[in-house]
C-alpha cells in the first residue's frame, strides 16, 4: 500500500509507517526547517511544499496521513477553531481526498479540539468524511502507553472506505494504570515556564513537549530528580522522548532562531503511529466497549460511525501498555541544569498561584537553586 503524507512535519508518520512496511510516495510540508529535515531523512521521497498548491495525489496512493496544523485548536493556540488561518488548510485536504483514490485516512491532532467550540472541529471532520462515504473512528491515545515517559494525549482518527476503522483503534484495551503519588523519591517532570494555574506535574516522566509557554519561551519541561538536580532535556533527549532516533533534527539549518523545539513540539510520537500502522496491516477484532449515542455538547474522548450512527465509546487512552521506560533512562550529557533565574521565577509563580505541590518540592527546588548559584 502506498502512502501520501500531508502536513508531514519532521516525518513522524512517515518513519512509523516505514517501520510497518509501508512505502510513502509523496510528502508535503510548508515549514522550511521541517522540510529540510524531511529532505535529509527521506531523500528518496518526493517532497512538495504548501498543501494548498497540490493539484492531485499519485494515482496509486491508498493511504493518507495528516497531522494538520493545531495552532487554532490547542489550549496554547488562539482557539479560533478549525476554520482558523492555520487549521483551515484542512479544507484542501478534503479536496484532495475527493479527487483521489485514497481509501484510508489517518489524522492526528490535539485533544482540545473535542472541547473547543463544543467540538465543532471534530463535528466538521465527521460531516466531511460521512459525506464522502467513509466510515470513521477516533480515540485519544496517550504516548505513555507506548513506552515513552511523556504524558502526551492526542486524538487519532481513522476514516476508511475499505476497512473497519474500529479494528484499528478499538481492538485493544489495557486501561490507564493507577496514578502514582508524586514524591521526591521519583523523578518529577514539570513546566518550569508555568506556575500560576498549573505546572503539568508528571511522575517519572514529563508533561507534553509543546511549542510555546506562558512566558513565550519555546523550551522543554524540567525534571526534579531524586538526587536533587533540576534538569531540562536537550534536543537529542527530546527527539528520543518522541520516539525519533537521536540526531533526527540535527542538520544544517539557515535560521537565525533554532526551530527544533517547535518542530518537536508539533511532532507526533512515533511509537503511537507505528502501532496504528501495524494495526492497519493486521486489523483486530473489535472489543465490546460500553457505547452510547452522541447527543450534543463537547465530543467524547472516543467515538465511531460505521453504520450511519455516531456512537460515543467508553475507552481509555491506554489501548496497550508497552514496557515503560523511566525518564532517568533518557538522562545523559544532553541535559542542562535549570538556571537560578528560571528556578526563582518558577518558585515565585507557584507560591503566588497557591498551587498544591508534593511535600518538600519547593524546598528541593530552593536547594537546587543554591547549588546552581554556588557553581556559578
Amino acid at each position: 500500500m502506498s502512502v501520501v503524507g500531508l502536513f508531514s512535519g519532521i516525518g513522524g508518520f512517515e518513519l512509523a509507517f516505514a517501520r510497518a512496511g509501508f512505502k510513502t510516495s509523496l510528502m508535503a510540508e510548508i515549514e522550511p526547517a521541517a522540510s529540510a529535515v524531511l529532505r535529509e531523512r527521506f531523500p528518496e521521497i518526493e517532497l512538495r511544499g504548501d498543501v494548498a498548491t497540490l493539484g492531485k495525489l499519485p494515482e496509486d496512493a491508498d493511504i493518507m496521513t495528516a497531522g494538520f496544523p493545531c495552532q487554532n485548536l490547542s489550549m496554547a493556540g488562539d482557539k479560533s477553531g478549525i476554520a482558523g488561518t492555520k487549521s483551515g488548510v484542512v479544507e484542501k485536504m478534503f479536496d484532495l481526498i475527493e479527487t483521489s483514490h485514497i481509501q484510508t485516512v489517518v489524522i492526528e491532532n490535539v485533544y482540545f479540539m473535542l472541547q473547543l467550540d463544543r467540538g465543532n472541529g471534530m463535528r466538521w471532520l465527521a460531516d466531511r468524511f460521512e459525506a464522502l462515504g467513509y466510515k470513521w473512528a477516533y480515540r485519544i491515545l496517550n504516548s505513555a502507553a507506548f513506552g515513552l515517559p511523556q504524558r502526551r494525549r492526542r486524538v487519532y482518527m481513522i476514516a476508511s472506505r475499505t476497512i473497519d476503522p474500529r479494528s484499528v483503534l478499538f481492538a485493544d484495551e489495557h486501561g490507564a494504570p493507577a496514578q502514582e503519588e508524586p514524591t521526591l523519591s521519583k523523578p518529577l517532570g514539570f513546566y518550569w515556564t508555568e506556575g500560576r494555574s498549573g505546572i503539568g506535574l508528571t511522575v517519572d516522566g514529563i508533561p507534553p513537549l509543546k511549542v510555546g509557554s506562558a512566558l513565550g519561551i519555546p523550551s522543554a519541561p524540567a525534571v526534579l530528580f531524586p538526587d536533587g538536580e533540576v534538569l531540562t532535556p536537550g534536543l537529542g533527549a527530546c527527539e528520543a522522548l518522541q520516539g525519533f532516533p537521536k540526531g533526527w533534527t540535527d542538520i544544517e539549518l539557515n535560521h537565525s532562531r533554532r526551530p527544533e523545539w517547535r518542530m518537536l513540539g508539533n511532532a507526533i510520537s512515533v511509537p503511537v503511529a507505528e502501532w496504528i500502522a501495524k494495526r492497519i496491516v493486521h486489523p483486530g477484532d473489535v472489543l465490546n466497549f460500553r457505547q452510547e449515542k452522541i447527543v450534543s455538547g463537547k465530543w467524547p474522548s472516543a467515538a465511531w460511525n460505521v453504520a450511519g450512527e455516531r456512537i460515543a465509546v467508553i475507552a481509555s487512552d491506554w489501548p496497550v501498555a508497552l514496557p515503560p521506560r523511566s525518564i532517568a533512562e533518557f538522562r545523559n550529557g544532553d541535559w542542562s541544569r535549570l538556571s537560578d533565574r528560571a528556578l526563582d521565577g518558577f518558585i515565585e509563580r507557584v507560591l503566588a498561584g497557591g498551587l498544591r505541590v508534593p511535600a518538600g518540592f519547593i524546598e528541593a527546588l530552593r536547594a537546587a537553586d543554591r547549588k546552581v548559584r554556588k557553581a556559578a
